[in-house]
């Protein structure tokens, strides 16, 4: 297979993927998806937006300093003060790219920009020749390029490339593509734009419409050859493009598309499930190829033909995406290398030896509650170890709540507060009603609760809970995470870990403002 039909796979989760509404990532968390792509051979990743406030720039440089084997991506707005940020944070990276943008379509210029085509062109350019001063590798994005004029499209895009662009991204920024209309644009773009050899054309795909899988496809039938996505479809509104979805559809469908990509595809699988623990974003059962059902058969009709012939109902195998059947019972004498083997093939490795004993002793203790340990608890338990780690202002101490029928349920909670112990006692329309208004007693965050989630980990009535708490506070939103076998005391983790994501008041701008 010729370099001309491989498909680039750039993964933004961790820039795009990150724009979702509670799902901003720290640093650590970043890196530790990062290592995560780059086991899955992912070619570019999207590590952050350097300009954004100084934990994305720690952030893109970390990954920058860490990562080998991918290219390591910062996006930047075509201005000097981003460009300069990002070639910064990208000064030690084995191989980096800066990834520059700037609005196309008559309403962004208009109304966004408030700037001529003349003048946009100009900016383009000016920005291109800066970080190509700064880089080798730079891609272009045209933003909101499926709402652009074609002929204004063929302007820039010819002079960013004479500039130096090796990578030219056209976006479906709002989801309003269909499939046949954006694979006749790229078409007419590759063949209508003098120096189009001299560039990879790329595409990022919105899910607005729910098309951004067919649509980023579509392209890459087109001549496209690099496809900017995330892990299980992660993004601002209804998502961008699902990485396991067009990896999968490449590979499966290969008589169709005539193309391959370089992803080890048994890792999608552990990536789909270390970015739903660390975003607090759980993946829906009926997923394509990372949801818990995507491989399983009920109907008897299905099950019978799988039985006589396994190709009958299904089209890959789960295994080739990383699902298997291992479980993992271990008890209270089982070995720490063992159990750090197992996390390492899961891509939840420790970043320490004082995080892998608090993980270890905690293992232990759910040892003494489950009969078997499933490598879904092993992320759950990992997760909730970094989530009450380090200097926090809050941290649990004890809970007792009391609940019967006819009676309102009350809770008694205990938390240390900057070394001290405080309690409070609270009613509520139910327990976990009344422990949240008794640790909100106490802390006066001013808060308000946008999502409280509960997702089994695994099946059985001793499966731990996960408990996803979302916070909004003066425009900022925050996600925190909790897990146990007792789903009140989970609930009050999450609730816990939220406020103490708030109390961190980390800042962060959005790259379209």
């Amino acid at each position: 297979m010729s370099d001309s039909n491989r498909v680039i796979i750039f993964d933004t989760t961790l820039r795009d993927g990150e724009q979702s509404p509670g799902a901003s990532m720290t640093r650590d968390e970043k890196l530790r998806i990062a290592r995560q792509l780059e086991k899955m051979r992912v070619d570019v990743i999207e590590a952050g937006f350097a300009i954004a406030s100084q934990g994305d720039f720690e952030a893109v440089k970390a990954i920058a300093d860490t990562v080998r084997n991918s290219t390591i991506c910062s996006l930047s707005r075509a201005l000097d003060k981003d460009i300069d940020r990002a070639g910064e944070a990208l000064r030690n990276a084995n191989s980096g790219r800066i990834h520059t943008f700037i609005a196309t379509s008559p309403i962004h210029m208009k109304y966004k920009l408030q700037m001529q085509p003349d003048q946009v062109v100009e900016q383009a350019v000016k920005a291109v020749t800066r970080a190509r001063n700064l880089m080798d590798d730079v891609e272009f994005s045209l933003e909101d390029a499926s709402r652009s004029e074609f002929d204004f499209m063929c302007r820039i895009i010819e002079q960013v490339i004479d500039a130096g662009a090796r990578t030219i991204n056209i976006p479906d920024t709002v989801g309003y593509a269909v499939p046949q209309e954006f694979a006749a644009t790229i078409a007419r773009l590759i063949q209508n734009i003098p120096n189009a050899d001299k560039a990879i054309f790329s595409v990022h795909c919105h899910n607005d419409l729910g098309l951004a899988v067919a649509n980023s496809l579509a392209a890459v039938s087109a001549g496209a050859r690099q496809v900017e996505c995330t892990v299980n479809g992660l993004g601002e509104r209804a998502g961008n493009a699902s990485l396991e979805e067009i990896v999968m559809a490449i590979r499966t469908r290969h008589d169709t598309l005539g193309v391959t990509t370089n992803i080890d595809s048994t890792q999608i699988v552990p990536a789909s499930k270390l970015v739903s623990s660390v975003t607090g974003f759980p993946v829906q059962p009926n997923k394509a190829i990372v949801g818990a059902n995507a491989f399983a058969h009920e109907s008897g009709i299905h099950q019978d033909g799988m039985l006589k012939h396994r190709e009958t109902y299904e089209i890959m195998t789960a295994e080739s995406v990383g699902w298997h059947t291992n479980r993992m019972v271990m008890g209270k004498h089982s070995g720490r290398n063992a159990f750090r083997a197992r996390l390492e093939e899961l891509g939840t490795s420790v970043a320490s030896e004082a995080e892998l004993n608090d993980a270890f002793a905690r293992f232990k203790d759910l040892a003494d509650k489950k009969h078997e340990i499933f490598d879904e608890d092993l992320m759950a338990l990992v997760s909730d170890t970094r989530a009450t780690a380090g200097n926090e202002t809050y941290r649990l101490s004890s809970l007792r709540v009391t609940s019967q029928t006819g009676e309102v349920p009350e809770s008694s909670v205990t938390l240390m507060v900057n070394g001290q112990e405080q309690s409070a006692q609270a009613v509520g329309s139910g327990p976990v009603d009344a422990t949240f208004k008794a640790i909100e007693s106490m802390v006066q965050s001013g808060s308000s609760l946008e999502l409280y989630s509960v997702n089994a980990i695994t099946s059985g009535t001793d499966s731990q809970g996960e408990v996803t708490v979302r916070l909004e506070l003066g425009g900022r939103i925050v996600n925190g995470l909790g897990a146990d076998t007792d789903i009140i005391i989970a609930s009050a983790k999450a609730y816990v870990h939220a406020l103490n994501l708030l109390e961190a008041n980390v800042q962060k701008a959005h790259p379209q403002v």
